[in-house]
């Protein structure tokens, strides 16, 4: 069998110019969006862990608040709403987060939204995932026998 010429070489690699390019370019922006899905991915649900964390300690704090003029009448079990909302909202100060309080006389519900930035989705034009979580407490008499 004859060994291809330098001439017979040159041709074959010149027909090949600019078709790996068509192949490559959409491989790497598949790779880039999937990496940006694992990576913001992650960022994104590590935001909402610790938003559900901040909503849900903030409606405990806001349970606290219970209508002592009725516990002690007739040991009815209640918030006083004005005072469960301000606690809860004291406590998402102190947190540092921004969400919204809603008391009634037997439930607190403290909402979080909050953007999280991207890192490699940035470079597809998204630039910010919006997280929300929703923590709920209620108030509980003590515990009177062994569960």
């Amino acid at each position: 069998m004859e060994e291809p010429g330098p001439h017979t070489r040159q041709r074959a690699l010149r027909g090949d110019q600019g078709r790996i390019t068509a192949f490559v370019i959409p491989l790497m922006a598949a790779l880039m969006a999937f990496g940006g899905l694992a990576l913001d991915g992650g960022l994104a649900l590590a935001a909402k862990v610790r938003a559900l964390g901040e909503a849900q300690e903030a409606a405990r704090a806001g349970a606290q608040a219970l209508d002592l003029a009725a516990y002690r009448a007739d040991g009815t079990v209640r918030l006083d709403p004005a005072q469960a909302s301000r606690l809860a909202q004291d406590y998402l100060s102190d947190a540092g987060a921004d969400g919204t309080v809603t008391a009634t006389e037997d439930t607190v519900t403290v909402t979080i939204t909050t953007d999280q930035d991207t890192h490699l989705l940035h470079l597809l034009g998204i630039h910010e995932l919006t997280v929300t979580a929703e923590g709920t407490a209620r108030p509980q008499p003590g515990i009177t026998t062994p569960e």
